[in-house]
């Protein structure tokens, strides 16, 4: 294994392993309250400083370190993968007022959602017409989904909800972002999703 730390002063590291040759060489990055320099900024991500910025970059398979609760709350995307490795993925999503994540099942997916702000209903159920189990969910709430279990997630309130979702294993690309519910649908559609 070879580290490089180019500037300590920044957090930016790169990591290289053989074992994980398949992906790009990534920058790995600590966010801190106070960030990174205007002109130290680099082009494979945006500062984040916040103050309303989020980055809309996967940084796995690297070492990561983030602040998850302030990287929700300013996501301000349907779903971005923040971190996906071999066996685990994390993902930032912004439900709008009213929204919905849709009724899904991830075959072979487990699924771990956490709301950061906002407030609204779980629903889940082992087939689609029968979603006998529902639970009101806020700011806090954490949700475990079992792979073979149909689900869904809606946005009650009258803010966005903000949330981060765990899949193990990974259960979207390298890299993705969709920016609205609408860009993920079509982009799932050829792709084995279920809906």
């Amino acid at each position: 294994m070879y580290y490089h730390v180019p500037n300590m002063d920044h957090y930016r590291y790169l990591y290289d392993a053989p074992t994980m040759d398949y992906y790009e060489r990534q920058p790995v990055y600590s966010p801190s309250l106070h960030e990174l320099e205007p002109e130290n900024n680099c082009n494979s991500f945006r500062n984040y400083n916040g103050f309303g910025n989020v980055m809309r970059k996967d940084f796995g398979p690297n070492p990561f370190v983030i602040n998850i609760n302030q990287a929700s709350k300013e996501n301000d995307t349907y779903r971005t993968a923040l971190w996906t490795g071999k066996h685990l993925q994390v993902t930032l999503m912004s439900l709008k007022p009213g929204e919905d994540i849709g009724l899904e099942i991830h075959p072979a997916v487990d699924q771990f959602l956490r709301i950061e702000q906002g407030h609204g209903v779980v629903q889940m159920g082992y087939s689609k017409n029968r979603l006998n189990f529902r639970r009101n969910v806020r700011d806090d709430s954490a949700i475990m989904i079992p792979a073979g279990t149909w689900h869904n997630v809606t946005n009650t309130g009258n803010i966005p909800m903000k949330l981060y979702s765990i899949y193990a294993p990974p259960n979207h690309p390298f890299g993705t972002v969709h920016v609205t519910k609408a860009a993920a649908m079509a982009a799932e559609e050829g792709h084995g999703h279920h809906r």
